[in-house]
């Protein structure tokens, strides 16, 4: 019995890039079949093998501009040959009308290391050109996964080569932000249709905030906020603007990450109780108790993800109990204390939607492994 074609590319496009160059060899139909474009729609690829040459990027070079979906992983960041093979599939992937592109990087990060081979790279291959198509089709930026300081001048000309965008995330959590208000300003007004928006909280401002409201901007969906020591220095966003903005956006659900370098007394001035919030973390090792009882009063109506990194006390149990009665609508609940079998129970009791969980009622070796309710 022979599968159609079709078949065979659905099948191969759920293998890793090295396991197709495999299934290649094994005959000349299922080699045929590797150049179908389902095959590469949606491809990831690892580059870890510390060759600038990869032979299975080799054989594949000529159809990676099929690929519509991609996520690329350097692994071993100090290694230059991996960062050059990344550019390399960055180059191929954008010569055809590339949609999603999420970037990456694991391992260790080099002392000193800025990123601007990457960066470089990424402003090249984005950039159109009349033999290049560039980022002319882009509609989704994922960088998340880089570990080092984004450049503004970046963000700027990735907007400019990708007006299409709809998401855009470069929240990526490294210790000094570079990305300005006035060039998420730019990037709004450069990418009408952008709806999903993952930035550091000291990149917000009244200006931002007055650009989101323009009555002609699509509507708002999702917006990832990271906060970490230098909100300190903002004034943060007013309760009444996220009532505004959560009025002009009504489907908006907004994730906040708040970094231990944050100083606790400015938790509250970030949680303000009309933000739309859905996913919070506290990621402090310290005292949560307060917290934790502002979380029930304010976002009760909507808050589906919460973890929390802190510090186990009776008090905690008490407002972790409370929590759960109140936030119905929590689907994931991970605190990394001990807490006591009573919390567990108020959770399953009081969350009908719970599907996973990290709570333990002693300590374990690293990592905690959470708990999956089938």
């Amino acid at each position: 019995m022979e599968f159609p074609e079709e078949v065979l590319a659905h099948i191969f496009s759920y293998l890793s890039v090295r396991e197709r160059e495999s299934a290649s060899a094994v005959c000349t139909r299922w080699s045929q079949s590797m150049s179908h474009p389902r095959v590469w729609r949606y491809t990831e690829i690892r580059c870890e093998t510390g060759e600038r040459e990869d032979p299975s990027l080799q054989l594949f070079s000529s159809l990676l501009p099929l690929v519509r979906h991609l996520k690329i992983t350097v692994s071993s960041l100090s290694d230059p040959a991996n960062r050059s093979a990344a550019l390399s599939v960055l180059r191929l992937a954008t010569s055809g009308p590339l949609r999603t592109l999420s970037l990456s990087c694991s391992g260790g990060v080099p002392l000193f290391y800025s990123g601007h081979d990457l960066e470089e790279g990424l402003e090249a291959a984005l950039t159109a050109s009349p033999e290049h198509v560039g980022g002319a089709f882009l509609s989704h930026l994922d960088l998340r996964g880089v570990p080092f300081t984004l450049s503004q001048s970046l963000v700027r000309v990735l907007a400019r080569q990708s007006p299409n965008l709809r998401s855009l995330l470069v929240n990526n959590q490294t210790l000094v932000c570079k990305v300005e208000p006035e060039a998420v300003v730019e990037v709004l007004g450069l990418c009408p249709l952008l709806n999903t928006l993952g930035l550091f909280y000291t990149s917000l401002s009244q200006k931002v905030v007055d650009e989101l409201l323009l009555p002609q901007r699509c509507p708002l969906l999702a917006m990832e906020l990271y906060c970490e020591r230098f909100a300190k220095y903002i004034p943060p966003l007013e309760d009444s603007v996220w009532a505004g903005l959560k009025h002009r956006h009504p489907g908006l659900k907004v994730s906040l990450i708040l970094d231990h370098t944050l100083p606790m007394d400015h938790f509250s001035s970030v949680l303000q109780p009309s933000v739309p919030l859905q996913h919070l973390e506290l990621l402090t090792f310290t005292d949560l108790v307060q917290q934790t009882h502002l979380v029930t009063q304010s976002y009760s109506h909507a808050l589906e993800t919460i973890i929390l990194q802190t510090t186990s006390s009776p008090e905690l149990d008490s407002a972790l109990r409370s929590l759960a009665a109140a936030c119905s609508l929590l689907r994931e609940v991970h605190c990394y204390c001990v807490v006591s079998c009573d919390v567990i129970r108020a959770f399953k009791d009081g969350c009908p939607r719970l599907w996973r969980y990290t709570l333990k009622t002693r300590k374990e070796p690293h990592p905690w492994r959470c708990t999956v309710i089938k």
